[in-house]
């Protein structure tokens, strides 16, 4: 095991005291949560919706071919059981954002059909 010295904060050296028998596990849990939160999926939908796109591009709006094949993998080794924990929490990410973009996609549809 490698020893490692960081430099914090007193305040957050007091909030550690009480889990410091943990500490290991805290930065393993931080370090997947930096790790698996951003997938190309992710940057592609905030930088379209960060665009301001008009409810007809919304709709129209598709994930890039890359994007929907890294989908298709996951759904196929999810098939196959041989998905890693990793792939696991990509996928379930991935299963989070479509609902959102479902749901942005819908509020879109009904925009237009106010408009008319």
């Amino acid at each position: 095991m490698a020893e490692l010295t960081i430099q914090i904060p007193d305040d957050l050296a007091q909030q550690l005291q009480p889990v410091q028998d943990r500490l290991i596990e805290i930065i393993e849990i931080g370090l997947h949560e930096i790790m698996t939160t951003h997938y190309g999926l992710h940057d592609e939908v905030i930088e379209f919706l960060a665009s301001g796109p008009k409810p007809e591009a919304i709709i129209a709006f598709q994930p890039s071919s890359e994007a929907q094949r890294r989908v298709m993998e996951l759904l196929d080794k999810n098939q196959a059981s041989v998905l890693s924990p990793d792939e696991q929490v990509e996928l379930d990410q991935y299963e989070n954002l479509d609902f959102i973009m479902t749901l942005v996609k819908a509020q879109a549809r009904k925009r237009l059909s106010f408009a008319k």
